[in-house]
């Protein structure tokens, strides 16, 4: 029997969820699609500057687990750059956290939403 699938934590959805060459007809074009955890990887290593067991934390799953996650999103990003292919954001096993806790359910400082409320 399968070891069952964790839930990761994702602070928030993406604005946009849709990405590609512009002016393209989709008909016959492969498209490549990043699972909403994937795009999590992304947004805390690369944009937010957290290590992988940071994000790991963050995330609620093993360093392992987001080193596989990780390497698959920059392999679809990769190839959605290069080849020119659409890239759809959607679907994957995630909670969405609901901010309400006072630890905001495991996010920690790469959290979209705290930062979006935090006073200048």
């Amino acid at each position: 029997m399968p070891r069952p699938r964790k839930w990761r934590n994702v602070c928030s959805l993406p604005q946009n969820t849709k990405f590609g060459p512009l002016g393209c007809p989709l008909d016959g074009v492969p498209i490549i699609t990043m699972s909403v955890d994937e795009y999590e990887t992304i947004r805390l290593i690369d944009q937010e500057g957290l290590t992988q067991e940071l994000c790991a934390n963050q995330m609620n799953v093993a360093r392992t687990t987001v080193q596989g996650i990780y390497d698959s999103a920059r392999k679809k990003l990769a190839e959605s750059l290069v080849e020119g292919n659409p890239l759809f954001i959607e679907g994957g096993e995630y909670h969405l956290c609901d901010h309400t806790g006072p630890h905001h359910y495991g996010c920690g400082r790469g959290c979209r939403r705290r930062q979006c409320q935090q006073p200048d």
